[in-house]
């Protein structure tokens, strides 16, 4: 044994299995390799394709298609025991592949080759067999985005950086590294007015007031007062301004605290206390139980013995369980001793990816491997550890926490686009009246041109009692044209509401309170409330047409549980315990004895006594050594950690004195930890982990394993091996991997002929079909020359600072052979609560839920049909072509058999546009062009039973090109369903981009993973699960919530009432803007086209600001048109939204008609009622502002669904809050108003002008509401009357 020397000293391999902190088919970097035949195509948000973790269950990544050539040599026997050690570099591995073989599918990332020629790739290194056509993907601008956004995490080791430890002033001498001082404030004392001002400055609306309030200032234009002009638009600047510094303000306190904060630096033999501000890179730091991590460092040394130091990375990705690093045992002995360390660490350069670190570290004339677990990464916290200390590689700014740290890109909701378009028609009325204003100027200057010397304003002089007093300005015809025109638009302004923004941002503010507020959304399981993200895409919550859904963790509760195994060719059913571990197993006697367990588990699992009693026989049969090897690769092959401690007293399963220990066990991945859990029920306990050993109690024998080396498990492999040394000095290699990776590797025996095998793989079809997770064991034995080779090659690889992935995969290629099989386990993960029920309701809405998983397709059907996704009266339609031509014709297939007709013959394939009704009802005949259709005269074609379509991803690299897309989308918008297996990130992406690029309906991604990411991030809304894989969905999505069946009430409640609320009062502030307006140009035209106004400026500025402002963001908050009940009860009303019923063209298009109307009615009556009088122009603009403001508040009133305490206030309160305004204007001496409305007050016709405006000015849309309600009732109308019904009855108590 050399279990008491570092292992590395003789075989170079990592000196301890090395966890990671997070699931590995949840993240990946795009990376894309030079080494041509290795095609590093793996996809994520996070992660390079050797990610980390170890969910061996969900295959999310992509495969690549070819193994290196230079793997073929390892089948050549070693010409000595210790053969001489070749460095392997990429200019070599390059040269060894055909160049034109080096073309991979990199485009979608998908797996290019079947199953079943897997074992010729990896064993004899056969060249790649890629299709050279798929290079040529289609891409979106907006995939690409997402895409490039992935690949910027790639490291790159070209130049690497050079750490002299505990030399940080010849670490920075060379080299302009970071200071470890950070800054997240956005501005500074002197640039903050500027700086703002340009990102405010980037709405165009803006400018558009800016440049009207420019106008004003030029005499000529000057319309408004000059100050008064600047009001509005300095108003909302400033609020801005205030709410951007405020927050800058706490983000420079923030970052003054955090770099204030001291840390122990070596310094002369000690430790001194420094600054966090002043770290440098070499420095050496001491950091003490639970204190947090200053800076990224290399582990030197810990106070464990082993060199393991615990770590939490809450901060980090939001995962709560403890995560394990190491110091290399060279360093760690010589901190324990107290000699001074003094080496080189060569790493890569500054990237943001958390998952990943590659090193070397020079020490004493040694070179060893540094790798992601030997670093500690700012805003970390140390636990259960003592003392750590390290070496400082990145700092400040350059640490991967503050590199990963930028925002989540922003979306626009469809509504807002919409709003535009309208914003765009208003501007066009607003250049028509200007024009008629200008026009109607002109025309009258040269009717009146004789006179004009005479007329006041323009003759020459003007007097003053009775002399001649200063000239008149009179620019001639043509430039007072021009001047009126631009007059006109500074009167006519707010026809683009400026108040609207505001007004939006303060409505979709108080909706995500109530929102985040609601106590139906709050998951108990994980204390988790709704979270908005986002405040800019409520209302698309009331549009959504498709769903992407992830499987694992968020349909399921990704708590793993032990169920079935198979071992050695028989199944054995094992079910948790409802009666605790005390439960009689059938073990009896000498059995019983050596079964007795002395650990307790966190969950108890019932074994199988079948397989107890075959585990504790005294005979050592061939089934036995089977059974014993798969619980030993079960207990071995892992990273898990486990935290021993005394068994409570007051457990449920512990006695006093009974010897018992309770044994818990961290890891990243819950699959992991459900099988060490359960090889711990059989008798294998794994207890203990060191950087160079694990130690297992194995049916009560302590059993010591020396971990040689261990190759994580990755997207290419689909599989995870350890190397392990026996006490006998015998050496296994121990695998389990998804089963399409590991059949391929094992002895070369037809399964024909081993039963073994091929009952195995029955098993394995009926787990799946049950909806479990399967996963294959097997193990082989290595000999002296074998290992020796191994060891050769695993050394040069993981110490390469260059493509050391790729070089670990052919190191691991050369031992994951020849594997003896030895079973295979089932793991159950539960559907969560309610998903049946969410998954139905949302059909009912007229939405279609497409699945997006890497589990395998029988997995996938399962788990489809025990959540009501899948029904057994569909046709599943199965697409899972390995090649081009042969997805085309399957595709051609379905298309024909169902009867679809393509619309990829068309020459252009317009946008579609469904009725929600009728898509649910799945009539396609009754769809648009581009919807797939049924073909005429088909008897039965209405009759038809739903389609699923259930589809692989290897067929999506070859189907999401631009000459099957088309064939794909016909198919797939014709089923009820879509389920996509083996799924890697970005097809994912590429399929939401396909529904986003071809139609006009809203997609809505939810996911828990960082491999959701990139759908999450391309979908018009997005939704992370709080589940147990970390918080990388949460961080990048819109939306976050603790269960998928909030997901119901988010959409059928509170999407469908934010979308009514923000249709609405975008169409009510055209309007209240547009009547304004429009009372004004018709005054104007009365005037000789001047742009005087009867209005005082401050009744202009305040009309939109205070006077109406509130009740419309109140309403646009509280307003509800039906129950939450009634909409939960009866989903089909959340098709309001996909038929557009609250926001549409025709809408706006009668608000402008009813515009109109109320704006003469607005002007002509009192026009009437006093046109006898004398009356003067500042009381007649008294009246009209009181009236527009009574009137547009009774038009609100009209509509409001849900009158409460605060809705009164606000409504009513408004009209009272304008008289006291003008009370106050009316009464300032120095105002041409001064007194009006004290005289107006006292006059019968001025209350009767007001009430005749008002009942005259809404008649019209009264009357149009009555007929619509009565003859053209919406089912939102018709739900409500009963609503009203039902309230009636319980109210009489009938």
């Amino acid at each position: 044994m050399s279990s008491g020397k570092p292992l590395l000293s003789q075989s170079g391999p990592l000196s301890a299995p090395q966890p990671h902190p997070i699931h590995h088919n949840r993240h990946s970097s795009l990376t894309l390799t030079s080494l041509g035949c290795l095609h590093s195509a793996s996809i994520s948000s996070s992660i390079s394709d050797e990610t980390q973790g170890n969910n061996l269950y969900d295959l999310k990544e992509v495969e690549e298609d070819t193994v290196a050539t230079t793997v073929s040599r390892n089948s050549r026997e070693a010409s000595a025991f210790w053969p001489k050690r070749k460095e392997y570099r990429s200019e070599e591995l390059y040269l060894q592949c055909p160049r034109r073989k080096r073309k991979g599918l990199v485009s979608w990332g998908g797996v290019a080759d079947s199953w079943l020629d897997i074992s010729a790739l990896e064993v004899s290194g056969a060249s790649s067999r890629g299709q050279d056509n798929l290079n040529k993907s289609r891409r979106s601008e907006r995939f690409l985005k997402i895409s490039m956004q992935l690949a910027e995490s790639i490291p790159h080791h070209d130049n690497p950086r050079l750490i002299h430890i505990n030399d940080p002033k010849k670490t920075n001498e060379k080299a302009d590294f970071s200071g470890n001082e950070i800054r997240t404030s956005k501005y500074t004392f002197l640039n903050f007015l500027p700086k703002n001002l340009f990102i405010q400055f980037h709405r165009v609306a803006y400018l558009y007031f800016l440049a009207i309030a420019a106008l004003n200032q030029l005499p000529p234009l000057a319309v408004f007062g000059r100050t008064v002009s600047l009001f509005p638009l300095l108003f909302v600047l400033t609020v801005t301004a205030v709410k951007d510094g405020y927050e800058d303000w706490r983000r420079h306190r923030s970052d003054r605290n955090e770099n204030n904060r001291e840390a122990l630096v070596l310094k002369s033999e000690k430790f001194y206390p420094k600054r966090w501000k002043k770290i440098q890179a070499g420095d050496v730091i001491k950091i003490c139980s639970d204190e947090a991590i200053p800076c990224d460092m290399v582990l030197l040394g810990t106070s464990d013995p082993s060199g393991i130091a615990y770590i939490l990375t809450m901060n980090l990705d939001g995962e709560s369980n403890l995560k394990t690093r190491y110091a290399r045992q060279e360093t760690n002995n010589l901190v324990l001793e107290g000699s001074t360390i003094s080496g080189i660490v060569r790493c890569e350069q500054p990237n943001r990816n958390i998952y990943e670190f590659t090193a070397n570290m020079e020490l004493k004339g040694h070179r060893f491997p540094l790798s992601q677990s030997n670093i500690i990464l700012r805003g970390c916290q140390l636990k259960n550890t003592e003392w750590a200390v390290g070496v400082v590689v990145y700092a400040g700014q350059e640490t991967k926490a503050m590199l990963n740290s930028a925002m989540t890109p922003s979306k626009r909701s469809r509504l807002e686009t919409y709003m535009n378009r309208e914003t765009l028609w208003l501007s066009v009325f607003l250049l028509i009246m200007c024009l008629v204003v200008a026009f109607g100027m002109g025309l009258w200057l040269k009717r009146h041109n004789p006179e004009l010397d005479t007329l006041p304003y323009y003759r020459k002089s003007y007097f003053e009692k009775g002399k001649v007093g200063k000239k008149y300005k009179y620019y001639g015809i043509p430039m007072e044209t021009f001047f009126s025109f631009l007059s006109s638009i500074i009167v006519f302004q707010i026809m683009i509401p400026i108040s609207l923004y505001i007004t939006m941002e303060l409505v979709r503010l108080g909706q995500s309170y109530f929102m985040i507020g609601d106590r139906d959304m709050y998951d108990s399981s994980t204390n988790s409330k709704f979270q908005c993200r986002s405040l800019n895409i409520n209302e698309d919550l009331g549009q959504i047409r498709y769903v992407f859904s992830d499987k694992t963790g968020t349909l399921t509760e990704n708590k793993m549980e032990f169920r079935k195994s198979s071992i050695w060719g028989k199944n054995y059913d094992c079910r948790l315990s409802l009666t605790g571990p005390s439960q009689d197993i059938g073990v009896e006697g000498e059995d019983a004895k050596f079964y007795r367990q002395k650990w307790r588990l966190k969950s108890e699992i019932f074994p199988n006594s079948e397989l107890i009693k075959l585990l504790y026989k005294d005979l050592y049969v061939e089934e036995k050594i089977a059974a014993h090897d798969f619980f030993l690769t079960l207990a071995a092959c892992n990273t898990v950690i486990p935290i021993v401690a005394e068994c409570p007293a007051s457990g449920p399963d512990c006695t006093p004195g009974d010897g018992r220990k309770s044994i818990n066990y961290q890891g990243e991945s819950p699959d992991e930890q459900a099988l060490v859990a359960a090889a711990s029920a059989y008798g294998y306990t794994l207890f203990e982990r060191t950087s160079g050993h694990i130690v297992i109690d194995a049916n009560g024998e302590k059993l010591r394993l020396d971990v040689l080396g261990l190759h994580e498990f990755d997207s290419v492999r689909k599989r995870m091996s350890v190397v392990i040394r026996f006490p006998n000095d015998s050496v296994k290699v121990l695998v389990k991997g998804a089963d399409t990776s590991m059949f391929s590797i094992l002895k070369k025996t037809q399964p024909s002929d081993d039963p073994v095998i091929r009952i195995t793989q029955s098993h394995l079809n009926e787990y799946s079909a049950e909806g479990l997770r399967t996963l294959v064991v097997a193990a082989r034995d290595l000999t002296n020359e074998q290992l020796a080779e191994w060891q050769c090659m695993y050394e040069d690889a993981s110490t390469s600072l260059t493509d050391r992935s790729i070089k670990l995969r052919q190191t691991a290629a050369l031992i994951e052979r020849d594997l003896t099989l030895l079973g295979a386990t089932a793991i159950e993960d539960k559907l969560q609560e309610g998903v049946p029920e969410a998954i139905e309701s949302l059909r009912q809405a007229g939405i279609k839920v497409w699945v997006l998983t890497g589990d395998k397709q029988e997995t996938a059907i399962s788990i489809g049909l025990s959540c009501r996704l899948l029904t057994t009266d569909m046709h599943q339609i199965i697409i899972n072509g390995n090649s081009e031509d042969e997805c085309k014709k399957l595709l051609c297939d379905a298309r024909e058999k169902y009867f679809v007709k393509s619309a990829s013959c068309r020459d252009q394939i317009p946008k579609r546009k469904k009725n929600a009704e009728i898509d649910y009802l799945e009539i396609p005949s009754n769809t648009k062009s581009a919807s797939p259709q049924l073909h005429a005269g088909q008897e039965d074609g209405p009759t038809f039973r739903p389609l699923a379509l259930v589809i692989d991803g290897n067929s999506l690299v070859y189907i999401l090109e631009k000459d099957l897309e088309s064939e794909l989308f016909d198919l797939a918008t014709l089923c009820r369903v879509v389920l996509c297996c083996r799924v890697a990130p970005l097809q994912k992406a590429g399929i939401v981009d396909m529904i986003k690029g071809r139609t006009d309906d809203m997609t809505l991604a939810i996911g828990d993973g960082a491999n959701d990411v990139s759908m999450i991030q391309m979908a018009d809304v997005g939704v992370g699960i709080c589940g147990q894989e970390g918080r990388q969905a949460v961080m990048a999505s819109d939306f976050a919530m603790g269960q998928f069946r909030f997901l119901k009430r988010l959409l059928l409640v509170h999407g469908h009432w934010n979308y009514q609320r923000i249709g609405y009062l975008v169409l009510y502030n055209f309007y209240r803007n547009a009547v304004f307006v429009l009372m004004l140009f018709w005054y104007i035209l009365c005037t000789a086209f001047s742009t005087t106004s009867a209005l005082t400026d401050w009744s202009s500025v305040f009309y939109s600001v205070i006077y109406t402002s509130v009740p419309t963001i109140v309403v646009g908050i509280l307003d509800k048109d039906l129950s939450h009940k009634t909409l939960l009860k009866y989903p089909k009303l959340y098709a309001a939204g996909h038929r557009q019923e609250s926001y549409n063209m025709s809408l706006f298009w009668i608000t402008m008609v009813d515009t109109l109307w109320q704006s003469l009615v607005l002007f002509y009556v009192p026009l009437f009622a006093y046109g006898e009088s004398t009356i003067d122009i500042w009381s007649m603009g008294s009246l009209w502002t009181i009236a527009v403001v009574i009137l547009v508040n009774v038009h609100l009133a009209m509509d409001i669904q849900r009158w409460v305490v605060i809705t009164h206030m606000a409504t009513w309160g408004s009209i009272f809050v304008t008289y006291g305004c003008m009370l106050v204007l009316d009464s300032i001496p120095v105002l041409p108003n001064y007194g009006t409305i004290y005289n107006l007050g006292k006059s019968p016709t001025y209350w009767l002008s007001i009430l005749l405006i008002t009942v005259i000015g809404l008649l019209p849309r009264f009357v149009f509401k009555v007929f619509h309600q009565i003859f053209w009732p919406s089912d939102i109308q018709i739900a409500r009357e009963a609503e009203i019904l039902r309230k009636r009855r319980r109210f009489f108590g009938s």
